[in-house]
């Protein structure tokens, strides 16, 4: 067998575990820095878009909705069997609708805080750090899962298109 740096076999199921989530931890860190950024950024050039404070219930549904998509992502997530596993084995909770639900819920927690908060540049940031993570780490994460977990996630991949 192969070995990676660090001693680990090639091809162990802790290593693929290891990378799925050092990708995560990446994505969930690149969100909470982007957020960072553009609170400091509005709070060195405030600018207000929305007159209406209506916009802000709208901000509070979105924080509402992201929090309710983050716990509701990490419960199914909990109960996923690892043996004998299908399409129908990724199929619980949110993951039925999309397969990258925290970082869902990340956006819209980061969205409705910058409605919320009449603040353009985290509501530019939110927007850019969603298709950021879409297309650097929930890529690199399908990727790991596909070698991990094959047909079954492949399949499971082609049916939940978002």
């Amino acid at each position: 067998m192969q070995m990676e740096p660090g001693g680990e076999q090639f091809g162990s199921k802790n290593l693929h575990k290891n990378r799925v989530h050092k990708v995560l931890a990446y994505s969930y860190l690149f969100y909470f820095v982007s957020f960072l950024i553009a609170l400091f950024l509005d709070f060195m050039f405030p600018i207000e878009i929305f007159e209406r404070v209506t916009m802000a219930l709208i901000g509070i549904i979105f924080l509402i909705f992201g929090t309710f998509l983050i716990v509701w992502a990490q419960k199914s997530s909990l109960k996923l069997q690892k043996e004998n596993m299908t399409k129908e084995t990724f199929l619980r909770g949110p993951y039925r609708y999309t397969r990258s639900p925290t970082h869902l819920g990340l956006f819209f927690l980061m969205l409705g805080f910058g409605i919320m908060a009449n603040a353009l540049f985290i509501i530019i940031f939110s927007v850019l750090s969603f298709f950021i993570t879409k297309f650097v780490f929930i890529k690199k994460e399908e990727q790991i899962l596909a070698e991990k977990y094959g047909t079954p996630y492949l399949e499971y991949k082609e049916s939940v298109k978002f």
